[in-house]
């Protein structure tokens, strides 16, 4: 009687199997990670922005809108995407004034996730556009974005 030594076909198939399911688990986890660390970008560079509208606010006693189409709020240090450059930013970010109030009394910034002025491949399904405004209100798609 030989004794043959290796695997069967059902031990490489099943090895295989469970491989393939920890890679997908793996990728799945990874892009999940990218997804909250560019939405994190997105809620600093907000924050950021809200403090510098407000630095403006006690000086010129009202809030610059602005949004990605016009300079003025680049000359003013506010910048309108989320991260160190327009082609690398999640969210595109523009400040308008709140719906009921003008200018002078409410700001609301919104930032927008994947245009085409900033990277257009990157989608947030599960949050989509986060904002706040200077009463503090901080609004997205879902409960737990903020």
């Amino acid at each position: 009687m030989r004794l043959h030594s290796g695997f069967t076909l059902i031990e490489v198939l099943i090895a295989l199997f469970i491989m393939v399911l920890l890679a997908g688990w793996a990728v799945q986890s990874y892009q999940h990670a990218v997804v909250k660390g560019k939405r994190a970008e997105g809620r600093a560079a907000l924050m950021t922005l809200m403090q510098q509208q407000e630095r403006y606010y006690s000086v010129h006693t009202r809030y610059l809108a602005f949004s990605s189409d016009e300079q003025e709020g680049q000359v003013h240090g506010m910048l309108w995407f989320s991260g160190s450059s327009s082609l690398t930013s999640s969210y595109e970010i523009n400040a308008q004034a709140c719906d009921e109030d003008g200018i002078g009394h409410c700001i609301r910034l919104i930032a927008l996730p994947g245009t085409v002025r900033v990277n257009a491949n990157y989608r947030d399904s599960r949050c989509g556009i986060l904002s706040i405004n200077s009463r503090g209100e901080k609004t997205a798609d879902a409960d737990d974005c903020w």
